[in-house]
């Protein structure tokens, strides 16, 4: 076993692991610590001269992290997102710098990924219900949610500082890419609060910063998405990015041996059927996380030519037949297990 995945184990096994230090200097610390943040457990890893800091830091990024949710979370009544789809179809709402910047990324992956990420999809979402009981609707119902996924609807004034969702019954949706937004905030306040490295990890959104005191990187694991009991595809090394995972075995139901999971594809209403998961990596959370989904949607061959047009974008894909494609950029550093 390589000492950079013996890190990783100490890491994230323990609350406060020290370091040996040099003679007549004090040992940094790293701790760890949880909470429940945006539906999810998030997990904060801090490396600081001294473990008050290091909870210090700690405590921004959580602070952090709730601050970003209390704006961008649908689930919260009067967030600035939830007012925003109140309003759709009557009315613009004033809208801070962070929903605005969020917006306008989410666009710019819809863009990018060819119409795959779309944030006005919970309509579709919703009708299939795959995260609670699951169902499978009609045509006619699918059907009926496609003109609330019109993207062009939605109208951000940057200069009134508003947003308008011009037809009613549309609603945005940030699940898709605000954990990794929020990630990099959290990262940032931490290194700022004295932290010399760490790890911000929201459900499968994980940002970087810095080195273990021992040199070493920080290490990611991509799992099997047919295989359970922690078995992955393969691990590499990460320093000052993110990683972000899209996968059909995160939430789905099974009827008649058939898959159905959450992952819709905007132009069938469909669950994507070209890819198991898609692994990215790029220096930012929002990148990353932006990108996971669009590509799955798009599969292995229009997915892989997009990554590797992107400048610091690297990804792994599963395919629907299990093939693993690995960018040029990874190839180098991606450590691939024998499969059982």
């Amino acid at each position: 076993m390589k000492p950079t995945r013996l890190v990783l184990l100490a890491i994230w096994g323990l609350s406060v692991v020290c370091w040996p230090g040099f003679p007549g200097h004090a040992a940094p610390q790293v701790v760890k610590r949880a909470q429940m943040h945006m539906g999810t457990l998030v997990f904060l890893t801090a490396v600081a001269s001294d473990t008050q800091l290091a909870h210090a830091t700690i405590d921004r990024g959580f602070a952090e992290i709730h601050r970003l949710e209390q704006i961008l979370s649908t689930w919260i009544p009067d967030s600035e997102l939830s007012r925003i789809n109140a309003a759709a179809g009557h009315r613009a709402v004033k809208a801070g710098p962070e929903t605005m910047e969020l917006l306008e990324y989410s666009l710019e992956m819809a863009r990018l990924t060819e119409g795959g990420f779309n944030i006005a999809i919970g309509p579709a979402v919703e009708a299939w219900n795959v995260s609670r009981k699951g169902r499978i609707p009609s045509r006619k119902e699918l059907e009926a949610t496609r003109p609330l996924m019109d993207l062009s609807a939605i109208h951000i004034d940057k200069e009134a500082g508003t947003v308008y969702l011009a037809r009613s019954g549309m609603r945005v949706d940030i699940g898709g890419i605000g954990k990794g937004y929020a990630a990099d905030f959290a990262a940032r306040v931490m290194r700022e609060a004295g932290a010399s490295a760490g790890v911000v990890a929201i459900s499968g959104d994980i940002k970087t910063f810095g080195r273990m005191p021992d040199g070493q990187r920080f290490v990611f694991g991509i799992q099997h998405p047919r295989k359970d009991n922690g078995i992955t595809i393969g691990q590499f090394e990460l320093e000052d990015e993110a990683v972000s995972t899209a996968g059909d075995y995160q939430r789905y139901f099974e009827k008649d041996g058939i898959r159905y999971h959450h992952i819709l594809d905007p132009q069938t209403l469909q669950p994507a059927r070209l890819s198991q998961s898609v692994t990215i990596v790029a220096k930012t959370g929002v990148l990353a996380d932006g990108l996971d989904t669009g590509i799955f949607i798009m599969g292995p061959e229009s997915g892989m030519a997009l990554i590797e047009r992107l400048p610091g974008v690297e990804g792994v894909i599963v395919g629907a037949d299990g093939t693993v494609s690995v960018s040029s950029g990874l190839q180098g550093r991606l450590q691939l297990n024998p499969q059982p």
